[in-house]
């Protein structure tokens, strides 16, 4: 029986550099071993999710492979990232439940996520839509250092926007209004909140 070592590539990505699911004819599932990445449209370039290190991307090439194709990953900073091909990775999603389980886990957790961003859509306002995103991000994506949680600044305003459904003009005032209230700190590279 192959392990599954044996047959993921392994490969360094650069910031900026544009991630396809499927590239020279193969459909690719992707593990994150470290960086980050942002899920985009293909043709709009809007933001859908961002994945962090230790995640898998481009899963739904194994369930939907149209709408995989209307998707793309960008590396938001340098990455290191293992391929499998699609038809392997179902071959050992086959031989091992555990996996399998762990596939649909990580699909369910992101329609979990869809549903709530549906639903702040509908009760929240903009502002509070923006202040639990960044949050949310911090407390994801940051690592704790001394009295703060500290994240790298990796997202563009519009990103935020896409990812809240706001405006990219909206989410500069409400950072504005979060670091005035000293709620959250930021600059270019890095954005942080007090740990409670």
């Amino acid at each position: 029986m192959m392990h599954i070592c044996e047959i993921l590539d392994m490969k360094y990505v650069n910031k900026g550099e544009v991630i396809e699911f499927i590239s020279e004819n193969k459909e690719k599932v992707y593990f994150l071993k470290n960086g980050t990445v942002k899920i985009v449209n293909r043709d709009s370039d809007i933001a859908k999710y961002i994945v962090n290190k230790g995640n898998i991307f481009g899963e739904l090439v194994l369930y939907d492979q149209e709408a995989a194709n209307e998707q793309q990953a960008v590396a938001l900073d340098d990455c290191v990232i293992c391929s499998i091909e699609a038809n392997q990775m179902t071959d050992l999603m086959n031989q091992h439940e555990s996996l399998k389980n762990e596939i649909f886990k990580v699909y369910g957790l992101r329609i979990k996520k869809l549903e709530r961003r549906l639903q702040d859509l509908l009760y929240k306002d903009s502002g509070t839509r923006i202040k639990e995103f960044i949050l949310d991000y911090i407390l994801d994506f940051g690592k704790s250092n001394n009295d703060r949680i500290i994240a790298k600044n990796l997202l563009s305003h519009k990103d935020i926007a896409h990812l809240t459904n706001t405006s990219r003009q909206t989410v500069s005032n409400a950072m504005s209004t979060l670091r005035k209230n000293k709620i959250i700190d930021y600059n270019s590279q890095y954005i942080s909140i007090n740990k409670k």
